[in-house]
């Protein structure tokens, strides 16, 4: 029905997160038929960060530099070390422009399912970041799942004795939510994090 360019297109997308097979022939049909001001300046966009961007051998973050620009800021501060499980982690902190610390990328989460011990997180680079005294506090922002949360305490007891306070996000009510909607956990989270008001 279609030519071996386009079919081939069409495996590529499916394989992105959030596309089966119906979306990617959807979006491959709407890249083919936008050509000029949307399929040409996409593969472009995608040649160049293939070319250019490479992963920051002191954080673990994206960027086309190394270190990269949050890595060579020094208007932030370094004594704060954020520990996320992902870029895309990361990518959400910044989002929020509240947190002027460093970072610091796992590259995943434990998991025994999955196969992902200890050794494939990157602790030792983490532990050698800290060893010139200057981090003062980690943060364990790793997400609130039974993967997430082990992670965070087996960071915490790998970091105990490092002289830096190991500090984890608060989890409980998002802003803007209704108690009604929200599951158990979070609800027993919320009571358990909470402060004066």
């Amino acid at each position: 029905m279609v030519g071996p360019e386009i079919e081939r297109l069409m495996q590529l997308l499916s394989r992105l997160p959030g596309l089966g097979p119906r979306s990617a022939r959807r979006v491959a049909l709407h890249l083919v038929e936008k050509r000029e001001t949307l399929l040409l300046p996409l593969t472009q966009a995608l040649a160049a960060v293939g070319e250019t961007v490479k992963t920051c051998s002191v954080c673990g973050n994206f960027d086309s530099r190394d270190p990269c620009s949050i890595c060579a800021d020094d208007k932030r501060d370094p004594t704060i070390l954020c520990v996320v499980e992902g870029v895309g982690s990361l990518w959400a902190m910044e989002r929020t422009g509240m947190f002027r610390g460093r970072y610091h990328v796992l590259g995943g989460l434990l998991s025994a399912l999955d196969g992902i011990g200890p050794d494939d997180l990157g602790l030792p680079a983490l532990r050698g970041r800290l060893a010139d005294g200057v981090v003062r506090e980690v943060v364990l922002a790793t997400p609130a799942t039974v993967d997430g949360q082990t992670t965070a305490h087996y960071i915490a007891e790998y970091l105990a004795g490092s002289n830096v306070a190991v500090t984890a996000l608060a989890h409980g009510v998002p802003v803007g939510g209704e108690l009604d909607y929200l599951d158990d956990g979070t609800i027993g989270a919320a009571l358990r994090a909470r402060r004066s008001f």
